[in-house]
């Protein structure tokens, strides 16, 4: 087992040698470099497992600027959709046990779900952003969302907005509300809940979905990493999906315009329409780290995200979340079946290019490498992210509280790469 690591003092102070066993200095070396001015990470933590052993553990740098509060092994933060990763780990332990059929119609669970021509979604279609029910046609307020029916109403309500099945885009917020109450409906626990008492007790995680009060002096402050341009971002994305950049473009135009599903979907009905502004936006308040919404607003510290994951692909200190048969039908990929929605009919962009999504995993793919063939796992918008590598019983987690939206930001994808190199 590896020691713990020493207390930083802020940037420049990264505790390596107490955090890293023989052979993963690699790791160590390409998370010092993401606090080079070229990345500018404010804080960060990054821990790997292999086997049930932990490997790496380490942080550096501030939690919070304002005060020049350091990032210790008490910090946690906020990680985005990263959440998605631990909310599909629920869902899989409940079919595991033979509770929760895949195949099955959503309706067996939740009978009040089959409206306006929803009647025979299966699940896997929630779990694989096939169901086209991305957007929550509203109004909503804010504190609706908090309180979790107002949403279930509104989709057990409306209608798909295309033909379930034959096309796919991200779920950005309505995934978490969608697998949270199929969980909800057979377990009788919240998301919240039953992540709190099925995964994250028995690994003793410091993570939550719906922060208690208490753990609220622990929470880094979120920084932004500097603005870019569409051309820049252009360019990421052609980097990063290995598709030439009039693809790109036309892909970026038609599916993420103004008014696109994907921008509409973020919106959650006007309940979330003021994060532009980060001064006021809901994912600084109390309010929204209390609450549950199952998609976005997890918050943990490294060393959990990468516990989680390596226990679903191995033993962890005698608990394993997920048998190897529920990891292989869990990560098979599904978007490879289905169009991306919004498109123009003579685009076509494949899912392993763009969004290679299995059954609430993002599968490996050039956007998304992680470690390489076989991992699985889920970014988190700003940086984080967290993935498994069944065959080497890798479990990696990554956080960070500088958030960078570009599609090419390198923090996550060097420490990954340098993982791979460590397993050789």
């Amino acid at each position: 087992m590896v020691g713990t690591t020493n207390r930083t003092s802020g940037q420049g102070n990264l505790a390596r040698e107490n955090g890293v066993e023989d052979g993963w200095g690699k790791v160590a070396d390409a998370f010092r470099a993401t606090f080079d001015a070229n990345h500018g990470v404010a804080g960060a933590a990054c821990c790997v497992y292999v086997n049930g052993r932990r490997v790496v553990d380490l942080w550096d740098g501030l939690a919070d600027q304002q005060v020049n509060r350091p990032w210790d092994e008490n910090t946690i933060v906020q990680v985005a959709s990263t959440t998605k990763g631990a909310t599909a780990i629920c869902a899989h332990i409940l079919a595991a046990r033979g509770e929760l059929d895949l195949d099955a119609p959503v309706v067996q669970y939740w009978p009040e779900f089959g409206n306006a021509g929803k009647e025979r979604i299966p699940v896997r279609w929630l779990l694989s952003h096939q169901a086209g029910l991305p957007v929550v046609d509203g109004p909503l307020t804010f504190e609706q969302a908090c309180e979790w029916d107002p949403v279930i109403r509104a989709l057990e309500a409306q209608p798909p907005l295309w033909q379930p099945g034959t096309e796919h885009t991200y779920h950005g917020v309505t995934f978490g509300f969608l697998v949270g109450e199929v969980v909800r409906r057979i377990s009788g626990k919240s998301l919240g809940t039953f992540f709190a008492d099925e995964v994250a007790a028995p690994l003793g995680l410091r993570a939550w979905i719906g922060l208690p009060e208490e753990q609220e002096q622990h929470v880094a402050r979120i920084e932004y990493a500097a603005p870019f341009s569409l051309e820049e971002l252009l360019a990421g994305m052609a980097e990063a999906s290995g598709l030439d950049k009039d693809t790109v473009t036309a892909w970026v135009t038609s599916a993420w315009g103004p008014d696109s599903v994907q921008m509409r979907a973020g919106s959650l009905g006007g309940a979330l329409d003021n994060a532009a502004d980060p001064a006021s936006a809901y994912y600084t308040t109390r309010a929204w780290r209390a609450a549950e919404f199952p998609a976005a607003n997890g918050i943990a510290d490294a060393h959990s995200v990468a516990r989680m994951y390596a226990a679903t692909v191995s033993e962890v200190d005698g608990v394993r979340l997920l048998d190897p048969a529920t990891v292989e039908r869990a990560t098979a990929v599904q978007t490879d079946k289905s169009r991306m929605h919004g498109l123009p009919p003579e685009l076509n962009i494949p899912a392993n290019r763009s969004f290679n999504m299995s059954l609430g995993f993002w599968r490996d793919c050039p956007p998304m490498p992680m470690a390489g063939p076989g991992s699985f796992g889920h970014p988190g918008s700003g940086g984080s992210i967290g993935f498994a590598v069944p065959d080497a019983g890798v479990g990696f987690g990554y956080v960070t509280n500088l958030w960078n939206f570009r599609p090419d930001d390198p923090r996550a994808s060097s420490l990954a790469e340098a993982v791979r190199s460590c397993l050789g």
